[in-house]
């Protein structure tokens, strides 16, 4: 009797995770208000609001990158990229992550430097060490707005332990770092599992710590960032005739940066709507109000990785197919090329061989 063969792991996650995202949504419809209460929201949207609310978050996204470029300035031997290289792949990871699960959009913008300065050994996993040290100097400003927030805004009693998790994940973090920056002795990336390969590139990343200055600035301008981010939420409360104070944009801010923590699928859409829907009802607004603004909001967001992104995407004469087999932490070293440019390379090398 033949044994029941089940499909490939990722043919299976690929048809899971629609799955389990339209059981969210649906959960969240049935406990919820109806279609036609969140469709009415949006007819009263502002749309000059709206258009606001996608210019600061462009601004958000120039800080930011701005913060990646000193954090690569300081581990990065000369030549370094310029500004424009780092916001182009900084663009492309933005769009790889809004349409793809699992953070390929980090290890995207990696490529992205990395196949524009080639032949320099090593040069993958610092980078790879400078995205984690970007994602670090987070740290200090969402413990600024969790401080925020405890002490302004009306915050659910099961919204409380996000808020808890959150400063101890941070605050964790900070102290990783901060020891982390202070060894210099680093291991061979050379014959190390791909955990290990991470945290030694990690570290390497987070040399940036051991020169204040650009940490600082580094930090400065992550802050910067998030508060452009919070301005953004604000702003697109108004396109949605939402009056609620600044305090509650940070409440959503907060939660919704917390219900993308773990990328289940792209967006976690219908995830990002509840947290953004339920904290708002402390304030007034209705719950088929507060999840039309989730979408609006999370639509808001990802209409300015997208559009720069594919902008940038085509700049780079890369695909979305490339996208989707981005090289991982165990190919720090190996990882020099993009895989369709490898196998380019790899036939182009052949018919020279069949020719001679």
């Amino acid at each position: 009797m033949k044994r029941l063969r089940l499909p490939r792991s990722k043919w299976w996650r690929a048809a899971l995770v629609p799955l389990f995202a339209a059981g969210v949504i649906g959960l969240l419809l049935w406990r919820g208000p109806s279609l036609s209460g969140i469709a009415d929201a949006f007819t009263a949207v502002k749309w000059q609001w709206v258009a606001v609310a996608i210019g600061i978050n462009l601004a958000s996204v120039v800080v930011r990158a701005l913060a990646w470029r000193t954090v690569i300035r300081a581990a990065v031997p000369p030549p370094r990229p310029g500004f424009m290289l780092v916001f182009s792949a900084f663009s492309v990871g933005l769009f790889a992550n809004a349409v793809l699960p699992g953070r390929i959009g980090e290890l995207a913008r990696v490529a992205v430097l990395n196949r524009k300065l080639p032949g320099r050994r090593g040069l993958w996993a610092t980078l790879v060490g400078t995205v984690v040290a970007h994602r670090v100097f987070d740290v200090v400003p969402v413990v600024l707005l969790v401080l925020y927030v405890l002490i302004t805004a009306k915050i659910p009693g099961w919204a409380m332990t996000s808020v808890v998790v959150a400063i101890g994940v941070g605050v964790a973090l900070l102290a990783f770092a901060v020891a982390s920056a202070r060894r210099q002795n680093l291991p061979s990336l050379d014959n190390l599992g791909p955990v290990r390969r991470l945290l030694v590139m990690a570290r390497q990343g987070l040399g940036v710590l051991r020169d204040p200055k650009p940490a600082f600035l580094a930090i400065l301008f992550q802050c910067l960032g998030w508060l452009c981010q919070l301005l953004a939420v604000w702003t697109a409360m108004r396109a949605f005739d939402i009056h609620a104070p600044l305090p509650a944009a940070g409440l959503v801010l907060l939660l919704m940066n917390v219900a993308t923590i773990f990328p289940l699928w792209p967006g976690n859409v219908g995830l990002v709507q509840a947290a953004v829907a339920y904290p708002l009802g402390a304030y007034g607004v209705s719950r088929a109000h507060g999840i039309a603004y989730g979408f609006g909001l999370q639509a808001i967001e990802a209409s300015v990785g997208i559009g720069i992104g594919l902008i940038f995407l085509g700049t780079e004469g890369l695909s979305f197919a490339m996208l989707k087999v981005m090289p991982d932490a165990s190919q720090a070293e190996m990882g020099e090329e993009l895989p369709e440019e490898e196998d380019d390379r790899r036939a182009a090398g052949a018919g020279v061989s069949g020719k001679s």
